[in-house]
């Protein structure tokens, strides 16, 4: 039946197509000289519909695919020229004919065309005219987004246009919830959007455009139609399914010339997620951050747990709300203000094969079977309040604050079960284990920035960012064996001779982190010409750390074993500074611009724990290149080349050791060194509008000299480890290519390929005879994957989105492919029904063992919106196929884990929306 269906669908498209004649030929100015990306439309005279429209290349050429023996409009405008209509009949045969646009233009005029366009351009700006692509199933402005060509909407929700990730969001020119792409596209209505704005060179401070190398930064504007701009819009719903579950979802938008409020709320228990935990670490305040351009990255590792969610849960509710506020207070200041809650509870169900390895081999030593029940909470609120004062053109002056607490706890019920092989010999054993987490993290970032044009030639910019964390994390496990007891080793450290040797172990651990970190940079910009500029940085990064741990055994006569011993407590301060001063000569020939630079770095580093200090005081001289090569407006290649000294923070400086799971303790080393990061990353971009034809690719490579590491240890599925730096150098080779065309208007092909190699030096240890034994490994891994795609994009019959991707994994001498077929229907009929069905297949085998594991998933829904009427119905089947669980493979040089994960049942839910 789907392969009938898709056969009758591509059918009747061909059938229309091959009544169609071509109309092409060039557009010129009064010089004869071809005219690039000018606008051609035809509008039928009998149904005064638009039939066809076009772009033209850069030799001005224009196709359009029209009906025999019909009388049309023929309407053309370009920028700086008269815009111009004609009169043709079309003929049986294809026709030619070029065409000669007046000079003098006006703006006005251009604008009734861009109106109706279905695409055009404006500068930098490419406009999308939203009606003429949608076909009638669109809810959400993603779904318009998908129809758009050069437009791609990533699994994370995030939107990429022309392969490049766009940085901002606007609605109407005023930024939606902080400019998130995910919960604009995800949220706003798509019968409220007029126009698709695709702003190139993006720079939020006019000043800067051309200063700073904002080439491929994108940013959208989404301008509403008449009448959502002046007053309240958007829909709430609500819905029942079985199980007793539940979705509330109500949005509200109102937009006015001086004012926008945003507000969405989402509470269900049916596993929509309304933002991840990445979503709340991307949302971080809208900061420039052009420090961390600097040279020096200082890794803040958070200590998060938790944080479960997404399609790999067994139970799940989501409480979520969120309101955006912008509001110009006259012409030069605007003060927005952004805040959301999220409240969620998850429960995951695992059970899993992992195994360890014995050190270089890929020979088991340990062979675990564990089932796993984790019930974890997390309770998040996020808050900005941003102010922007442009005084005048020369003038900028902005400040964010930016605030989040987080509240989690995570409750794990596990049963392990496992074998293990030893000089020749082998035991099995099982542990039960019980584990409470919980912290109540808060996170504090403030920012000023001011820019200042003294005269054309003479610019300062000031960067000031300050960031505050404060981190408590507890962790409670209670152990039914404890495997520290009846050991002789005579390591004083050995967990053996801390702990009571008791049968149980119960342990509490109690940690915090504080983080203060000052970012300051002062840029000086002087143009020495029209395409040369020469820049100046000075600035300096001062952060300042503390950590404190300590760990409690519970006894089982409920007495307490303070564990004393300095192995197992931390007290830690830490301080890095850095100071450095950069210089960049910016400067463009022809078709070519060049960026090469430098920065010159001070460092100074203290770690003292328990009064031992370390310092380290060193120079390093860092150097950068940025080139770009324009072949047309539209196509180009980029090169980047940069050094960075990489930091770790105070986490990996620790020497006490701290439990990173029941089954694992790690400390780190207080005389870490920095890492030195080389990239090289060459990208290729090419949209052509004549077309619609999208091209990118990149490949990059990556050394990491003098990398840190893990030394583990492995005692069954018991570990220790530590962090040291290794004299060697990891390599990483990566690359990625992405087509996609629309044509014939109804069509949308999309295909791509990406590969890594990387290599890899690590660390392992092993007890033989009593003795610990270290093997350093080079660990190579290479991946490749290939996806294609076609969609359709009818008015009148049913669409259909076919995809398949395929995934070659080689990691070690193992070899996993992952397949991965879509197919997607929508169709929209009889004036208000549109049917969704969505089905996906997985299949992962381990091509080594020949063992395969098939995952499938499918979801369907049924709307009826009745035209001009409030109420919209639905109803839709969340895992219609009821699959119960899903199975997960990862690998690594210590070994191999298979989980399979529980995950939501079928939903089946009745929800009822009003349009506001």
């Amino acid at each position: 039946m789907k392969n009938i269906l898709f056969f009758m669908t591509v059918l009747l498209a061909s059938i229309s197509y091959s009544q169609n004649i071509r109309f092409e030929g060039l557009v010129l100015d009064n010089e004869k000289m071809p005219l690039e990306m000018a606008n051609v439309m035809a509008v039928n005279q009998a149904t005064k519909a638009m039939d066809g429209y076009a772009i033209t290349s850069d030799k001005g050429k224009y196709i359009l695919n029209l009906k025999p023996n019909t009388i049309y409009i023929i309407k053309l405008s370009y920028l700086g020229m008269q815009n111009k209509e004609i009169t043709i009949t079309t003929q049986a045969e294809n026709m030619l004919q070029n065409i000669t646009m007046e000079a003098g233009g006006i703006e006005l005029g251009g604008v009734e065309i861009v109106r109706e366009m279905p695409v055009s351009i404006k500068g930098d700006t490419i406009i999308y005219n939203a009606d003429s692509f949608k076909t009638g199933e669109e809810r959400k402005l993603e779904d318009v987004f998908k129809k758009l060509p050069g437009f791609e909407v990533m699994a994370d929700g995030q939107i990429q246009v022309e392969g490049k990730k766009v940085a901002k969001l606007f609605v109407d020119g005023k930024p939606f919830m902080d400019g998130d792409t995910k919960l604009g596209s995800k949220n706003i209505p798509s019968d409220a959007v007029d126009k698709i704005q695709v702003m190139h060179n993006f720079n939020e401070v006019s000043q800067m455009k051309g200063l700073e190398n904002n080439n491929d930064d994108i940013a959208l504007n989404i301008k509403l139609k008449k009448g959502k701009d002046k007053f309240w819009f958007g829909d709430a719903s609500a819905g029942l399914a079985n199980g007793n579950g539940y979705i509330i979802n109500p949005k509200l938008f109102y937009y006015s010339p001086k004012t926008s409020i945003n507000s969405i709320v989402n509470l269900n228990n049916i596993g929509e997620v309304s933002l991840t935990s990445a979503d709340f670490f991307r949302i971080t305040g809208g900061a420039r951050n052009t420090i961390g351009r600097s040279g020096t990255t200082l890794a803040l590792n958070r200590n998060f747990f938790g944080l479960s969610g997404g399609d790999n849960v067994a139970k799940a509710s989501d409480k979520f709300g969120t309101i955006n506020i912008n509001q110009s207070f006259s012409k030069k200041w605007n003060v927005t203000g952004f805040a959301a809650y999220s409240a969620t509870f998850n429960r995951s169900i695992t059970n899993s094969e992992r195994a360890i390895f014995q050190p270089n081999t890929t020979e088991i030593a340990t062979l675990e079977n564990r089932n796993n029940k984790t019930d974890s909470r997390n309770n998040a609120f996020i808050a900005k309040l941003g102010s922007k004062y442009k005084g005048n053109d020369k003038f900028q002056l902005d400040y964010d604050v930016f605030f989040r607490k987080n509240g989690q706890e995570e409750n794990e019920n596990s049963q392990s079960n496992f074998n293990s092989i030893n000089n020749g010999g082998s035991f099995n054993s099982s542990n039960s284990i019980i584990s409470f987490q919980k912290q109540n993290p808060v996170a504090f970032n403030q920012s000023l920035n001011l820019f200042y044009t003294q005269n054309p030639k003479n610019t300062w910019v000031l960067e000031i960012q300050h960031q505050y964390e404060d981190e408590d994390p507890f962790y409670n496990p209670q152990l039914s064996v404890n495997p520290y007891q009846n050991s002789n080793s005579s390591n004083p450290d050995d967990p053996s001779n801390i702990f009571v040797n008791e049968n149980s172990l119960e342990i509490q651990q109690s940690r915090f982190v504080k983080t203060n970190k000052i970012d300051a940079k002062v840029d000086y910009y002087y143009q020495v010409s029209n395409k040369s500029i020469f820049n100046v940085t000075v600035g300096n990064t001062n952060a300042f750390q503390s950590y404190n741990s300590s760990i409690l055994q519970i006894l089982q006569n409920n007495t307490i074993n303070s564990i004393e011993q300095d192995a197992y407590n931390n007290d830690v301060r830490y301080r890095f500074n850095d100071v450095f001063l950069g210089l960049h000569y910016k400067f463009i020939m022809g078709k070519f611009t060049f960026n090469p630079g430098f920065a010159l770095h001070q460092y100074n580093t203290n770690n003292s724990q328990f009064s031992n200090p370390f310092k380290l005081n060193f120079n390093r001289f860092l150097p950068d290149m940025f080139a770009r090569w324009d072949l047309k407006k539209s196509e180009n290649f980029t090169y980047n080349f940069n050094i960075k000294n990489g930091f770790n923070d105070v986490n990996s400086l620790v020497e006490g050791y701290v439990f990173t799971n029941f089954n694992s303790i790690a400390r780190g080393n207080s005389q870490l060194e920095n890492s030195l990061v080389t990239t090289n990353r060459l990208a290729y971009s090419k949209y052509n509008l004549y077309n619609f034809t999208t091209i990118f690719g990149s490949l990059g490579y990556t050394t990491t000299q003098n990398p840190v590491v893990n030394g583990i240890l492995f005692q069954s599925i018991y570990s220790t480890s530590d962090r040291l730096n290794l004299d060697a150098k990891n390599e990483n080779l990566n690359g990625n290519l992405f087509y996609s065309k629309s044509f014939k208007k109804y069509y949308k092909v999309t295909g791509g390929f990406n590969a890594s190699w990387n290599k890899n030096f690590v660390l392992n240890r092993r007890l033989v005879s009593g003795d610990v034994q270290e093997f350093i490994q080079d660990i190579e891994n290479v991946n490749h994957g290939y996806n294609a795609a076609l969609a359709t994009q009818f008015k009148k019959y049913p669409n259909i989105d076919l995809g398949y991707r395929i995934n070659f994994s080689k990691q070690a001498s193992t070899l996993f492919t992952t397949q991965s077929p879509t197919i997607k229907l929508n169709y929209y009929f009889l004036n208000g029904l549109n049917i969704n069905w969505d089905y996906s297949f997985n299949r992962f085998k381990n091509e080594t063992t020949g063992v395969a594991n098939n995952f499938k998933i499918m979801t369907a829904s049924l709307n009826y919106l009745k035209k001009d009427s409030k109420f919209e119905y639905r109803i839709q089947a969340n895992n219609l196929l009821n699959t119960r669980s899903r199975l997960n493979n990862t690998f690594n040089v210590n070994g191999y884990n298979a989980n399979e994960s529980v995950i939501l049942p079928r939903f089946v839910t009745f929800i009822l929306k009003y349009n506001i």
